[in-house]
């Protein structure tokens, strides 16, 4: 069983200091427990970001190799069919939403699997729920 979909920003809160709250620490304990999913770009964009904070001096290099030790022991699934989507769905509903492909593809995934979206991001949350996904943590 898969409880929703994880984007990059509730998964940089559980590591990143200071963005941590009540709600993506309850998201951490239901991906621990039922699994979550991901697209394809998901391990490049959190490395990515990882990276970033370490070279800026957010975060140390130990702090970036423990994050993602952590997260291979959790149940994350990696959906092997975002790229055949990229040009399609994906594609529309970036449009459609003024959001990047990138963001996209976390709705796409979402709306074909039918699942919540776990974001924070501001404007990825309100094109889910303007197409029927159920976003359950936000940014307060």
């Amino acid at each position: 069983m898969t409880a929703f979909v994880l984007d990059c920003s509730v998964t940089l809160a559980w590591f990143l200091p200071g963005e941590r709250s009540a709600a993506t620490e309850a998201l951490l304990d239901q991906a621990a427990t039922a699994g979550a999913l991901v697209p394809g770009l998901w391990r490049l964009e959190v490395g990515n970001v990882l990276l970033i904070a370490e070279r800026k001096g957010r975060i140390t290099r130990a702090h970036r190799l423990t994050a993602l030790a952590a997260l291979r022991h959790l149940p994350i699934h990696t959906d092997p069919h975002t790229g055949e989507h990229a040009w399609s769905g994906t594609m529309e509903l970036a449009a459609d939403h003024a959001l990047t492909l990138y963001d996209a593809a976390y709705l796409e995934l979402a709306v074909r699997t039918g699942l919540p979206l776990a974001t924070l991001d501001q404007a990825l949350a309100q094109a889910a729920r303007t197409v029927g996904i159920a976003v359950p943590v936000t940014r307060s």
